[in-house]
């Protein structure tokens, strides 16, 4: 190794962990990459895990830029001690903590346990894996001060992560988020409580799954159709993760009788030894319990990810074919569908409100108009869809909220994406479409038919390391500063810049406000309607491109020929950008 290539700064970081404070395995990890490996140092050391979008979350392995015993202890401390200053008066401060099926995800969950048992909190720990809309609901349910989540998501198998909840159960934002990454960056390792105080910790299971199954079975709104249509087929698989017990068992009770699963993919295991990645977005991660779906003629096919809060969907389509339904596909038909049955039943009274994420499917915002119910657009993330729901308690009613990336939650008892409940109205509406005499997909096709064929795609450009964050950095600069004046020949009309918070109309020049937390994101719309949006990812290391273009559909029997023009003329706005 040459000083040349690392620089001083992360030399003496790494150091630090060459100590009798770090365990033996880890300064050998430590001392290997000081003497072999700088490119792994760097990548290691050059810069601390920080709270993102989706909280704390990066690579295992030795350093400050790693997810292990340390970085986990220290953000837990960190935590631990943001609690007792917001809460100083408090006698007994209250955490629960889960984890889902990730090597290791057991072990930081005890850490994280023993840290803040160790400052005194009453810890509520669960007995083994559980979704993380659990989590969320059991912060609420035993009357939390915070909660973490021990999970990666839908990372690939060498990740972790470290979600923390507020008191209501959501992720936490500004200022709290940034409040504790600052409460963390003072922690010196040595004064991190590991040693635990068992006295303070209680196993939980049980008693919470049944008291949030029972909130998930309030959300069903036509039970009639689920009891007519019980002998629908579905097949589940939950990639290997926290899925495995409560969806079936959702489903079970709302009176699903045939669940089929996809038994190799129902084995815990963070190695995730089916997929390649467990992803329900991506279309590999479902190939198993597609084709068990076409084996047994499924009328649904879902996949949920290794915690419990995503959930990928498949159904009939055209000549039962079957057929991948995307987020903002599957998004469509729960707001549609319950937008639909609220006011079917008398429910809407006028202040009844759902909530989306700015880049997804704009046909939400169509029905919401339809419908007469307010549509609240949002930054990416369920925090901000919680916020939401937090500023409009006690004065206005949440019926749903939902982003493109596969998360939906139904009802309010949890703050979080949840494929459980998700995966409960979705089998119902599919129970509902079926007592029509329509498949998922038919009923996709009356909303185009209603409100414009919508077709949208992303695409994700992963860049790596510190050198792909640079790279990052300079792509959102370029379009910033030079921004495109057609799109595919179509003229650029409006443009949102959530960095700076200003929309601008490019006709006139004259800008507003967006009123929404300051966020790296840029959209651009078009005279026709297309919609591009662009932003770094705040939990993978890539830049995401979302596009959206509609037209009309006129009939059933147009929808391969209207498909097929809009995904033509995705390709030709992703072409004129130049990615």
């Amino acid at each position: 190794m040459t000083a040349k290539k690392v620089s001083k700064e992360i030399i003496e970081k790494a150091e630090k962990w060459l100590t009798d404070r770090y365990d033996e395995e880890t300064r050998a990890a430590v001392r290997n990459m000081i003497d072999n490996d700088p490119d792994e140092l760097i990548e290691s050391f050059y810069k601390d895990l920080e709270f993102g979008t989706g909280g704390l979350r990066g690579v295992m392995g030795a350093g400050t830029n790693r997810m292990n015993r340390y970085t986990v202890g220290m953000a837990t401390q960190g935590l631990a001690n943001y609690i007792k200053k917001v809460y100083p008066e408090e006698k007994e401060l209250r955490v629960a903590i889960s984890y889902d099926c990730r090597i290791n995800s057991e072990y930081f969950a005890r850490v994280t346990a023993d840290v803040f048992s160790a400052n005194g909190f009453r810890v509520f720990l669960f007995d083994e894996l559980r979704p993380t809309p659990e989590l969320s609901f059991a912060v609420r349910y035993l009357k939390c001060h915070t909660g973490v989540m021990i999970t990666a998501s839908h990372n690939p198998k060498e990740y972790n992560g470290y979600k923390a909840y507020w008191n209501d159960g959501a992720q936490m934002i500004p200022p709290h988020d940034k409040n504790v990454i600052a409460e963390v960056s003072k922690i010196r390792i040595e004064e991190v409580k590991f040693e635990g105080n068992p006295k303070n910790i209680r196993m939980i299971g049980s008693e919470v799954d049944e008291a949030y199954l029972a909130e998930v079975e309030k959300i069903s709104v036509s039970p009639g159709s689920v009891r007519q249509q019980s002998s629908l087929k579905i097949v589940y698989t939950p990639l290997h993760g926290a899925g495995v017990r409560l969806v079936p068992e959702i489903l079970t009770r709302m009176g699903f009788e045939n669940i089929f699963k996809v038994y190799k993919q129902d084995e815990v295991n963070g190695n995730f030894p089916t997929v390649v990645s467990p992803n329900p977005e991506e279309p590999a991660a479902m190939e198993m319990a597609i084709q068990k779906g076409m084996k047994i003629d499924a009328d649904l096919v879902m996949a949920t990810d290794p915690d419990g809060d995503r959930v990928g969907v498949a159904t009939k389509g055209l000549n039962d074919r079957c057929t991948l339904l995307n987020g903002n596909q599957t998004a469509s038909l729960i707001f549609y569908y319950l937008l639909n049955m609220w006011q079917k039943k008398g429910k809407l009274a006028g202040n009844e409100y759902i909530v989306k994420t700015v880049v997804t499917s704009e046909i939400i915002n169509d029905m919401a108009a339809h419908y007469k119910v307010k549509c609240y657009d949002v930054l990416t993330g369920f925090k901000w869809i919680a916020d939401v729901i937090r500023k409009n308690e006690g004065k206005k009613t949440f019926i749903a909220g939902g982003e493109e990336s596969y998360g939906y939650m139904i009802g309010d008892f949890v703050r979080d994406k949840d494929a459980v409940s998700s995966c409960a109205i979705i089998a119902e509406l599919t129970a509902w479409a079926a007592n029509n005499d329509k498949t998922l997909f038919d009923l996709l096709v009356d909303i185009y038919l209603q409100f414009g064929f919508y077709k949208e795609r992303l695409v994700s450009v992963v860049k790596k390391g510190k050198a792909g964050a640079e790279d990052i950095n300079k792509m959102m600069e370029n379009f910033r500063s030079n921004p495109p004046k057609t799109i595919n020949r179509s003229k650029v009309v409006k443009i949102k810049d959530y960095l700076t918070g200003k929309e601008l109309n490019v006709k006139t020049g004259k800008t507003k406000n967006i009123n929404l937390p300051k966020s790296n994101v840029l959209q651009f719309f078009t005279g026709d309607g297309t919609k591009v949006s662009m932003r770094p990812s705040g939990t993978e290391p890539k830049i995401k491109f979302y596009f959206s273009v509609k037209d009309k559909l006129k009939s059933k029997e147009d929808f391969d020929a209207v498909n097929e023009k809009l995904e033509k003329k995705i390709d030709a706005v992703i072409k004129s950008l130049g990615i």
